[in-house]
């Protein structure tokens, strides 16, 4: 079962990038739950004089959310895929946003301007080649207590979930990929969902990276028990963060 990985993905989400939003768009929920997940992060006074990350932000659907979620919050939104950032860029946003070209794994090297109060990462740590070094570079970037919310299509372990998630790659992913010419990415995407962590697998994970406070909160409708939200904490919350 081969993945795409570094280049390769980043070429495919390039090449998806001009009809990305559309076809997300048409997945009951998802700019809701992805709401859901920013929101979890409990920011306290709309996210004043906090610094927010949203790590893979793709098209900008996630930031819109953090947006949402912390209206006051200065955000810094990073993805590998120049195509995916276009499409982000062309949409309004206000000065307290920024958008970066970089690879997650480039972020803790490149100049950043953090510590941050807060990361959001959105179907990220599937992709990448090193999920435990992300996750120890993602801690680094955070201020003692800051929170940590990965929003991930993870399965719950049950074969019931893993069944539901075959039969919507093969009967409605995989074709639209198909008509989009990106079928390759979706292939990947199904794949990678079957090849990734179960979601108590990668509450451990957190765990193991230094993370405390994990909570593993699955997501509402059809997709219950294929995506999660993981919320975690860099060590103890600090009084200024306290909700």
């Amino acid at each position: 079962m081969t993945l795409l990985r570094d280049h390769d993905l980043t070429a495919a989400f390039d090449h998806a990038a001009p009809g990305y939003d559309r076809l997300v768009a048409a997945n009951p929920g998802y700019h809701a739950e992805l709401h859901r997940s920013a929101r979890r992060l409990c920011l306290p006074h709309g996210g004043a004089g906090l610094h927010v990350l949203d790590l893979g932000c793709g098209t900008g659907s996630s930031t819109r959310a953090l947006m949402r979620a912390a209206p006051h919050a200065r955000i810094t939104a990073v993805d590998a895929s120049a195509g995916m950032l276009e499409r982000a860029l062309a949409k309004p946003w206000p000065d307290r946003v920024r958008f970066l070209h970089l690879t997650a794994e480039e972020l803790l090297t490149a100049g950043h301007d953090g510590p941050y109060d807060a990361v959001l990462a959105a179907y990220l740590f599937r992709n990448v080649t090193d999920p435990d070094a992300v996750l120890r570079s993602v801690r680094s970037l955070l201020r003692p207590g800051g929170r940590l919310s990965v929003h991930e299509h993870s399965l719950s372990g049950s074969a019931l979930h893993t069944v539901l998630w075959n039969a919507v790659c093969r009967g409605v992913i995989m074709p639209a990929g198909t008509l989009t010419g990106d079928r390759e990415l979706y292939r990947h995407l199904w794949r990678s969902v079957l090849r990734f962590d179960t979601a108590p697998a990668f509450a451990s994970r957190l765990g193991r990276a230094g993370f405390t406070g994990v909570r593993t909160v699955p997501v509402a409708g059809w997709q219950t028990g294929v995506v999660h939200t993981f919320l975690a904490e860099n060590g103890s919350l600090s009084e200024g963060a306290a909700s």
